[in-house]
C-alpha cells in the first residue's frame, strides 16, 4: 500500500468520526436561547473532542510526511490508532449527556490513553522500519509531550474518582499543551529538503 492510500483512508475515518460526533448535537425543540441551556454539557464535551481529534489528525499529517515505506505493521498499527478513535464519539456523547457524570468522564479518559498509546505504538513502528536514524526519530527526540501525556491522563482518570472537575482539568491541560504549534518535524522535513537540494 502507498503512504497516500494510508493517509487517505486516515483522512476519510477521521472526517467520519467528526461528522458522527457533531450529530449528537441535537436541535432543541424552542425558540429562544434558554432552550439551548441543557445542550450545554453536550457542546463543550464536543468542543473539547473536536479539539482533540484535530491534534491527532495534524500530528498524523506531520509524521506520515517522513514515512517513505509503508509495511503491514504501520498499517495495523494506524488500524489501531483509528479504533481508538472512532470510540471518541460515544464517550463524548455518553459524557455530554449525563453532564459529565463519573463513570462517562473516567471511560472517556481511557479512550484518551489507549489513543495516547496507539499513536505512540504508531511512531514506533514507523521508527522500527526507518531506522533510529530516521527523519521521524530525530526529530522527536527525547519526546517529552509524549511521554507526559499517559501520565496526565492517568491522574485524569484517577482524578474522576476523587472529582470530576480535575480530570477535566487535566484532559483540558494536555489538550492545550498539544495545541501548541509542535515544530520538531516540520524542522526536521526542512533541514533534510536542505541538505538534498546543497
Amino acid at each position: 500500500m502507498t503512504k497516500g492510500r494510508l493517509e487517505a483512508f486516515t483522512d476519510g475515518v477521521l472526517a467520519i468520526i467528526i461528522t458522527i460526533m457533531v450529530l449528537e448535537l441535537k436541535v432543541p425543540h424552542g425558540e429562544n436561547f434558554e432552550d439551548l441551556k441543557p445542550l450545554l454539557p453536550v457542546f463543550l464535551s464536543y468542543i473539547l473532542s473536536f479539539i482533540y481529534l484535530a491534534i491527532y489528525w495534524n500530528n498524523h499529517h506531520h509524521m506520515l510526511q517522513t514515512v517513505k515505506r509503508v509495511t503491514g505493521t504501520i498499517l495495523w498499527a494506524n488500524m489501531h490508532l483509528l479504533f481508538w478513535l472512532s470510540l471518541i464519539p460515544f464517550v463524548t456523547g455518553w459524557m455530554g449527556e449525563n453532564h459529565f457524570s463519573s463513570p462517562a468522564v473516567l471511560l472517556y479518559g481511557i479512550i484518551l490513553l489507549a489513543a495516547a498509546i496507539a499513536y505512540w505504538i504508531l511512531q514506533r513502528s514507523i521508527i522500527k522500519e526507518h531506522g533510529k536514524e530516521a527523519l521521524l526519530a530525530k526529530a522527536l527526540g527525547r519526546d517529552f509531550k509524549g511521554k507526559v501525556s499517559p501520565v496526565f491522563y492517568t491522574i485524569g482518570i484517577i482524578g474522576a474518582y476523587i472529582n470530576v472537575w480535575i480530570a477535566g482539568f487535566v484532559y483540558v491541560l494536555v489538550a492545550v499543551m498539544w495545541l501548541i504549534p509542535d515544530k520538531r518535524i516540520e524542522k526536521a522535513l526542512k533541514e533534510e529538503s536542505k541538505i538534498k537540494t546543497e
